[in-house]
């Protein structure tokens, strides 16, 4: 009996089940990649080369966070500290400090120190920092009580339904602009402040995208 079908159809099983073992590979490495601590589960905890305690500098000294993370009401990204920032106070306190000699290193070579990130989107996700602490806003939202924090660790999912939950309702997170350093600061009257944040949302323009548009670019 002759054969109806081209030579080429035999390889067609063949080649079905390379592309299924290709896009297989793919899933799995995407969801190794983008499903981890690093961007959806709370409770990563990586450890820095040096220990910074957040609590003993934000709570107990007062520090203020644009004057470690400079950039963060004028640019998407939140910056690293350089060495030098640390050095500001620590060529005077604590300048011996065993524990602080990769600062001291970084400072003299100029290389920067290798922390590790702990907060990260995936690098299909635009996210603007200025936009949203300019807009009432607090770090606390995104990052928790972080100037309640011996180790920084993630506290918040980072999952499309955390942003899109705030974009849906942005008044839940607002709070007055000259709190949103003030990572401690609560209501006084909830009622009362939940008035106000659905009258900020209007005086304000904010209006978050809730458009696919608006953070996959």
């Amino acid at each position: 009996m002759p054969n109806i079908f081209p030579k080429w159809t035999n390889t067609v099983p063949l080649k079905g089940v390379i592309v299924l073992c290709l896009l297989a590979t793919a899933i799995t490495l995407g969801i190794t990649y983008y499903a981890t601590p690093k961007y959806l589960r709370v409770g990563y905890e990586p450890i820095q080369p040096v220990a910074f305690d957040h609590d003993l500098h934000v709570t107990q000294l007062g520090l203020d966070c644009r004057y470690c993370h400079t950039y963060v009401d004028r640019s998407h990204e939140s910056n690293i500290p350089s060495s030098s920032t640390c050095m500001n106070c620590h060529n005077q306190i604590q300048p011996d400090n065993p524990a602080l000699a990769p600062i001291r290193e970084s400072y003299r070579s100029g290389e920067p120190v290798p922390w590790v990130r702990v907060h990260m989107v995936p690098d299909y996700v635009y996210f603007n920092h200025s936009v949203h602490v300019n807009r009432g806003v607090s770090c606390v939202e995104c990052h928790g009580e972080v100037n309640e924090m011996q180790v920084v660790a993630q506290k918040k999912s980072f999952s499309m339904a955390f942003c899109l939950d705030c974009h849906r309702h942005p008044e839940q997170a607002l709070r007055p602009l000259d709190k949103v350093y003030q990572l401690d600061w609560h209501p006084k009257d909830l009622k009362v402040h939940q008035e106000q944040a659905a009258q900020w949302v209007e005086e304000w323009n904010v209006n978050p995208p809730q458009s696919c548009s608006g953070c996959h670019r």
